[in-house]
């Protein structure tokens, strides 16, 4: 164990349900080890600024159970820079930052791993909806955006089946199509197009046409924003089935809402464990969960490990479809 007086932790990159309950926990654990923790405000742009500020016991009260982020997030072109990392790692130094704890996904890990090169001793909690992060199964947010997505089916296809129509739904997902593929499955949604695989229009209308023959009363087609134009998906289906087909586009409605029991659960226990793995002198790392258990890993590799798309989730979706 070694003596470290103060830390500092932020949020960057897009806001995930979940951040404030790993916000929560690595305060609370720096206080109840006698450090003092100090919140960044705004990412990076924040730290840029010296938008920071020393954190009390009140200052996460009732905080565990919100969406998005109390400390705020923004984008940085001047933190890209090189200047711009030696500013923000002047910056620490003169407040005495022993520690930095950063909550967010790809574009922030980069970020915090050119401070880690700059000298200063980092940690990662992996925290966007997309979970598109390959080193870590889970991210906190996601489990939270899928649920979002499939509750909005599950509404979705009440009034479908009232009026004997297909709806398609796009959510996010540009270059990882897992939020389509979990709430898809778990929403029992009859395709689902994800960026990872190629689009086959021909099996999409068929499934549509078998369908309806049998009488079915509602579509749902799950579409991840990088995967297909959403409108004209919806075009095609009316044409070429005649079923009366309607788009909706979740938008950012999904990075929203109380975070899962899942999300607190992770985002609490990474917290605690940043705040401890500083207290003994190990930083460099990310923090996430291989097979329900909690890993460490280092933040170079990390970045660089590619997602693997679960093929086997999506066969089983077709499968459960028919």
């Amino acid at each position: 164990m070694i003596k470290i007086k103060k830390i500092a932790v932020l949020t960057s990159g897009g806001d995930a349900p979940g951040m404030n309950a790993a916000i929560r926990a690595v305060v609370r654990t720096g206080i109840y080890n006698g450090i003092e923790v100090y919140g960044v405000n705004m990412g990076y742009s924040g730290l840029l600024e010296g938008n920071i500020k020393k954190m009390e016991l009140s200052s996460v009260a009732d905080i565990i159970h919100r969406g998005g982020t109390i400390l705020g997030t923004a984008r940085s072109d001047e933190f890209e820079t090189k200047a711009g990392q030696q500013k923000a790692k002047n910056i620490l130094k003169d407040i005495g930052i022993e520690g930095l704890v950063v909550i967010g996904g790809d574009g922030s890990f980069r970020g915090l791993l050119e401070l880690a090169k700059l000298g200063i001793k980092v940690i990662g909690i992996p925290a966007t909806i997309d979970n598109d992060m390959g080193y870590t199964d889970f991210t906190i947010g996601f489990m939270t955006a899928a649920e979002t997505v499939a509750d909005a089916i599950s509404k979705l296809r009440d009034t479908s089946s009232a009026h004997g129509r297909a709806n398609v739904v796009e959510v996010m997902g540009r270059d990882c199509g897992d939020i389509a593929l979990y709430s898809g499955l778990a929403g029992g949604a009859e395709t689902i197009f994800v960026p990872e695989v190629n689009v086959d229009y021909k099996d999409f209308i068929e499934k549509a046409m078998q369908g309806k023959r049998r009488g079915k009363r509602h579509h749902i087609i799950v579409v991840a924003e990088g995967s297909a134009n959403t409108f004209e998906l919806c075009k095609m289906l009316e044409e070429e089935t005649g079923i009366e087909t309607r788009v909706t586009v979740l938008g950012h409605v999904q990075r929203g809402g109380t975070p899962t029991v899942f999300d607190r659960i992770w985002a609490s226990r990474m917290g605690y464990v940043a705040v401890n793995s500083l207290m003994v002198g190990d930083s460099g790392f990310a923090l996430g969960i291989r097979c329900n258990e909690l890993v460490k890993t280092e933040i170079e590799k990390a970045v660089n490990i590619k997602k693997i798309f679960n093929k086997e989730i999506l066969e089983i979706a077709e499968i459960l479809s028919i």
